[in-house]
């Protein structure tokens, strides 16, 4: 396992691996920064990447690929019907799975959209303990609707629970008992849990919500786009689990599930995604939408060469060395925050650091979207690019009521293999300064707002001259320092 090492009394953790191809960055001044973020429409996924120091974005289709990765891409079968690529990645998933059927698609909404086409109907429910942006849009436009069943404890923005993700069993019977489980679509486990911080499920409750849809005749549907920290948790925090290998444990969770998807931009640190498959009578009813959607049976959409560094990514998955890193490295971050009286989730989930906008500038309305302001400030402030996750990225009811997220958060993303330890000191001294000066952050109003998915791209506008005011105070106290 990847470890921490005593370094002059501080606990660092450990790279296991080394950095052989380097990519050059830039930190604009912070003016130039402020010009940005205001052509950017105070959006993060609006800034071009060339003007970021930082990026915190996403995981998603960023992580360092290994020399391993990138040696297999060289030897792809580059055939549109039949390809051997195809072959060696769908044996690669019945290995690790144990499943016998596998579609694949470009990315994992492309999975959640054949999902959601194929079982969800008018009417139809789909219990999950916490749903992700682009699920709840699939569900909603074929008709269905989401129930939310993450325990009341894993909401807690700061706690000790280890399993924040787990789903609620009292509040799963219920919501099948109250629609009937002809109503149910299917039930969806996020593993772990994105909106929340990244927050793991333990196995343990994967087991007894396997037990319950089975009770019930309901379908479970697993997606383990975030798989690769989960298991890291499973492994270091659920002990009845801790003297499996990483294979064991994984094939234990598979064999709960009769639908497993993915986004490979995630598990396997590849572009592209999959679903896998137990059941052929569930493959075939899903079978005619890839050609439809995507592409041909053996590729889905996908880059072949994509797909061969894909197989070498999710055998990878296996290896203790290489899931540790990712958690290891944000939890480092989340503690020098924390220690330093700064709001993030804890405890330390996957994915990346989660700063806790509704404490952290908790004088902005979450009419004005805090956790949006606080990415645009922190942009600002250090050329760091992080994502909201609160009420921005939730979407309008049909009247125009905004919808308030559970959490505000701000998102800081730590894709696999890419940071140094260096960077990251630097991003904590960066958020130390902003939460100093964080009186001097205001809100944000759209002034320009997609129906659909609108934290994608939509663009917003401070409502004062907070924004200058911030890069007047940082002058003051670094001078011509960027």
């Amino acid at each position: 396992m990847m470890s921490k090492v005593q370094f002059h009394g501080e606990a660092v953790p450990l790279e296991m691996h080394k950095v052989r191809i380097v990519q050059k960055l830039n930190l604009p001044p912070i003016e130039r920064r402020l010009e940005v973020m205001t052509a950017a429409g105070n959006n993060t996924f609006l800034l071009p990447n060339a003007e970021v120091f930082l990026d915190m974005l996403t995981d998603s289709g960023v992580n360092a690929m290994s020399d391993r990765q990138q040696a297999a891409m060289m030897v792809a079968d580059d055939a549109y019907a039949g390809s051997a690529t195809y072959t060696r990645l769908a044996d690669k998933l019945t290995e690790i799975f144990g499943t016998d059927y596998f579609l694949p698609a470009h990315q994992g909404r492309a999975c959640e959209h054949i999902l959601a086409k194929t079982f969800v109907t008018p009417g139809t429910v789909v219990p999950m303990n916490y749903h992700f942006t682009t699920t709840k849009a699939h569900i909603t436009l074929q008709g269905g609707t989401v129930e939310e069943l993450v325990t009341d404890a894993g909401l807690a923005v700061t706690s000790d629970l280890p399993f924040k993700g787990d789903m609620d069993l009292g509040k799963l019977r219920a919501v099948i008992e109250k629609h009937g489980a002809d109503k149910i679509a299917f039930v969806r486990v996020e593993s772990g849990t994105n909106l929340i911080g990244g927050q793991p499920v333990s196995l343990q409750n994967m087991i007894d919500v396997r037990a319950l849809c089975a009770e019930y005749g309901v379908l479970l549907v697993l997606d383990a786009s975030l798989l690769a920290d989960n298991l890291h948790f499973i492994k270091t925090r659920e002990g009845a689990f801790k003297d499996l290998s990483i294979r064991e444990i994984t094939r234990k969770m598979a064999d709960l599930y009769d639908v497993i998807y993915f986004s490979a931009r995630k598990l396997g640190c590849a572009r592209g995604g999959g679903i896998c498959i137990r059941d052929r009578a569930l493959y075939e009813r899903m079978r005619g939408l890839v050609p439809l959607y995507e592409g041909f049976l053996t590729y889905g959409g996908m880059s072949v060469r994509e797909m061969e560094a894909m197989t070498v990514g999710l055998d990878e998955t296996m290896d203790e060395d290489m899931i540790d890193q990712g958690p290891q490295f944000i939890g480092y971050m989340v503690e020098e925050l924390d220690k330093r009286g700064i709001p993030v989730i804890t405890p330390a989930g996957g994915l990346g650091c989660h700063l806790d906008a509704l404490r952290f500038v908790d004088h902005v309305p979450q009419a004005q979207y805090p956790a949006g302001a606080l990415a645009s400030a922190l942009y600002i402030a250090s050329g760091i690019r992080g994502m909201e996750r609160g009420t921005l990225s939730e979407q309008r009811e049909p009247d125009g009521t905004e919808i308030f997220s559970n959490m505000e958060l701000v998102r800081l993303a730590l894709p696999r293999r890419v940071f140094t330890l260096s960077q990251v000191k630097y991003a904590v001294d960066r958020i130390s300064w902003l939460h100093e000066n964080r009186r001097l952050i205001g809100g944000l109003i759209f002034f320009e707002e997609p129906e659909v998915l609108r934290f994608f791209y939509g663009r917003l506008k401070p409502v004062s001259d907070w924004q200058q005011k911030l890069v007047e105070k940082f002058r003051a106290d670094f001078g011509d320092s960027l």
